[in-house]
């Protein structure tokens, strides 16, 4: 492969003949590259895709290039689609599309799975899975720059290429395990279409609530909503349009006027009277002079009993365990917000408490808080036991 030069397609019959032989394989796969970090929406540079016995590089930035024939492959439901850590190629095709596509196929959640690893770096992966180490001195490459070399090509290919050797490894694993069900659920969360819909009426949903006060949930929301429809029109970053910090001591203070606004120490001065002012400034007047009807319904976190001292702290152990004797990785099965709600006994609505998750681990758990299960340490080694039967022994006063 490294010795092979790689011809980028980038004219539409080129692209056509690609797509034919892609399309004969059961399943594909995908990466892009792109570039954001000065614009709202991605800029897709290139998108690299493998088949059965097929791979290759197409450059989208060529002027005229029509990728529909691509693009129907990627919303084909009979073809499988494989990617490493999806969400960012998945937003990048689901703008493109309409739709995101499906079905698709994480390898960082199935890694998870067969206990590879949190979060697994894709070279990490490659790494355990096929003992190839990926060349990572092309990885900050300025992917718009045109023309690339072929050390960034190969680089580029071997995104999909490894891919494809380490999708066979992990598919075999996870068919001996029998544990596909177990990642089917995330992936149709990733495939959900309204995860990619950037709609600024949504855009209060992505900010940390510091109050429940009508007026400043009110203008919270309101200011969040014009920054992220100027954010998408100027096609530039929100936080370059406006910092989060910013939007939340607006929503505290309230200011109404330019003057107000140049006091606050979040936003540049004069930005009251700079072009952009005048939206914002209506943005906050338009929630303050009617939070009824700008305020979100928002529901006051419940107040829970107090958890037991040191039950989410013995569920933390109980998962570590299962988890280590399994092969999985515990944030697969539990992050520390179930733990914390099933140590307080409001654990019912979490995914935890149900499937497949709850014959792993679950229900051990409730066994755990309900004193049927012990969890000791021998040799070493932690230990678990059932404990009914057992004479009950009652806690020594202090």
């Amino acid at each position: 492969m490294s010795d092979k030069e790689i011809t980028v397609i980038t004219d539409q019959n080129a692209l056509n003949a690609f797509c034919e032989q892609l399309k004969t394989s059961r399943v594909v796969f995908v990466d892009t590259e792109f570039h954001r970090e000065s614009t709202y929406w991605p800029t897709l540079c290139l998108i690299q895709a493998a088949g059965d016995d097929v791979e290759g590089i197409i450059d989208p930035m060529v002027e005229g290039i029509d990728l529909s024939p691509f693009l129907d492959i990627m919303s084909d439901p009979d073809i499988g689609k494989v990617f490493h850590a999806a969400r960012q190629d998945m937003e990048i095709f689901a703008r493109l599309i309409g739709t995101p596509p499906a079905p698709i196929f994480d390898t960082q959640i199935a890694a998870m799975a067969l206990g590879l690893g949190d979060s697994i770096s894709y070279d990490n992966l490659i790494s355990q899975l096929t003992g190839k180490q990926v060349d990572k001195s092309s990885q900050f490459t300025d992917w718009t720059r045109r023309p690339l070399s072929q050390k960034q090509l190969h680089y580029a290919l071997g995104d999909v290429t490894h891919l494809r050797a380490a999708y066979a490894k992990m598919a075999e694993t996870l068919d001996e395990k029998e544990r596909w069900s177990w990642i089917e659920e995330d992936h149709l969360a990733l495939s959900a279409p309204e995860l990619y819909l950037a709609r600024p009426e949504n855009a209060w949903k992505r900010m940390k609530l510091r109050r429940h006060r009508k007026d400043y949930l009110a203008v919270l929301k309101s200011v969040a909503v014009w920054r992220e429809a100027l954010a998408q029109e100027l096609n530039r970053p929100r936080s370059r349009v406006l910092k989060d910090d910013a939007v939340q001591e607006i929503a505290d203070q309230r200011p109404r006027d330019a003057n107000g606004l140049d006091r606050l120490r979040s936003l540049p001065k004069g930005f009251g009277k700079s072009r952009h002012g005048s939206g914002l400034l209506e943005a906050i007047n338009n929630a303050l002079d009617d939070p009824d009807a700008y305020a979100p319904d928002v529901e006051k976190p419940k107040h829970r009993g107090p958890t037991p001292a040191g039950a989410a702290d013995l569920l933390r152990v109980l998962l570590k365990q299962i988890c280590d004797d399994e092969n999985v990785t515990p944030r697969l099965i539990a992050n520390s917000a179930d733990l914390e709600r099933i140590a307080s006994g409001d654990g019912d609505s979490t995914a935890v408490m149900s499937g497949w998750r709850y014959d792993l681990f679950g229900k051990h758990a409730e066994n755990l808080l309900h004193g049927k299960l012990a969890v000791t340490f021998n040799n070493g080694q932690i230990e678990m036991f059932n404990t009914e039967g057992l004479p009950h022994i009652e806690p020594r006063n202090s």
